[in-house]
């Protein structure tokens, strides 16, 4: 067997495209060579940002990739969705150093997904020793792999990482063949509740799907406006540039769908979804005018039907929403691993989390009698 070389990368664009994604499963979007590299290229990670690519890799001694882990030294805890802040608080007022920290993630996108990218599981327990050994090397506080696809969480247990859990509401699809037939496993009044949802929401606009060459410069410049006003409300500054959009679309390509609101012929509101193999996941949305129901319209009902007319499995509309339940989305758990170099501190967080994971849990129970699903 060839000697094997752990390696930083300076980027994902200094890996070939083709070899870093031999290593994706699926070739899920938010793992592929030209996602990462979009945000590199638009600025919307690097220098200025607190992403800085730092790319984790094991090669052979020819120099080809084995393995892989998108990896990023974050200076604050933006842009995760998996919120660590009051850890970050209490190791610094215990005179700790909690930035930079190594994040192993999709940035800006809370999607389950593979963190291990691999040839062979065989070169997960060392390409998880690697991260560890930058860490601790570095004087980092540690090492978290966010939104980790389940199949892969033994690997990083085996590795001796702490495992985070929290709730997210998907949509799965249970071979509908249209709308209407999802509809009929709801109860009465809920049924009725998004019938009227979604004939309030059409009645005040036009609604298009594009996707590939049918989506213009012109369309990224509207969802350009809508973003940033959602961004500056929920997150004070949009986390991706203009750029970023051009970008994405061009090396994602008929991955992108893109839903418009139209008044008149032109856009007010839109939804990003990005389609994968067997999910539809719902990104950004945002809006030019406040219009009843539309954000329910765009952005839950016509991913449905945009995941029925694709054959895909799920939706997976980003994070948080419990009001995602009663449009039809249940709770699905989500999973975080963490590596943490100061023992007490880690002896600190693993009773968190012991604790956090009950709390989760019995929300989970709750949230599963909630469903608008008819009973019996």
């Amino acid at each position: 067997m060839s000697a094997l070389v752990a390696k930083i990368g300076g980027s994902v664009g200094a890996f070939e495209a083709a070899a870093w994604d031999a290593l994706v499963p699926d070739g899920n979007p938010f793992m592929r060579h030209g996602f990462l590299t979009a945000l590199e290229d638009s600025g919307s990670v690097g220098e200025g940002t607190g992403w800085q690519p730092a790319p984790v890799a094991i090669e052979d001694d020819e120099g080809r990739l084995l393995a892989a882990l998108p990896a990023w030294l974050k200076g604050h805890s933006q842009g995760e969705y998996v919120f660590d802040h009051a850890w970050a608080d209490a190791y610094e007022r215990a005179g700790g150093r909690y930035y930079p920290k190594l994040q192993i993630a999709a940035p800006f996108t809370p999607a389950t997904g593979p963190r291990l990218l691999l040839n062979d599981p065989a070169f997960a327990a060392p390409l998880l020793s690697a991260a560890e050994q930058l860490c601790a090397q570095n004087g980092f506080s540690g090492a978290h792999a966010t939104f980790v696809a389940p199949g892969q969480l033994p690997l990083f247990e085996a590795a001796g990482w702490l495992i985070r859990h929290d709730i997210q509401f998907h949509w799965t699809n249970r071979g509908y063949a249209r709308f209407d037939d999802f509809l009929a496993t709801l109860s009465s009044r809920k049924r009725k509740d998004l019938r009227k949802e979604r004939a309030a929401a059409q009645a005040q606009v036009e609604i298009v799907h594009l996707r590939g060459a049918d989506i213009r410069p012109s369309h990224w410049d509207y969802f350009w406006r809508f973003y940033q006003d959602t961004g500056a409300r929920k997150w004070g500054n949009p986390y991706l540039t203009r750029a970023a959009f051009d970008l994405i679309h061009a090396r994602l390509g008929d991955a992108v769908l893109l839903i418009l609101a139209l008044q008149d012929g032109a856009p007010v509101a839109g939804a990003l979804n990005i389609v994968g193999n067997d999910a539809l996941y719902g990104r950004y949305w945002g809006c030019t005018r406040e219009l009843r129901f539309l954000h329910f319209e765009l952005c839950y009902y016509q991913a449905i039907d945009a995941a029925i007319a694709l054959g895909l499995g799920r939706v997976e509309a980003g994070a948080q929403g419990p009001h995602k339940l009663a449009r039809g989305y249940e709770p699905v758990r989500t999973s975080s691993a963490h590596w943490i170099a100061d023992p007490g501190f880690r002896a600190a967080i693993a009773d968190f989390l012991e604790r956090e994971r009950a709390g989760v849990a019995a929300d989970a129970n709750y949230l599963e009698t909630r469903t608008p699903f008819r009973k019996g």
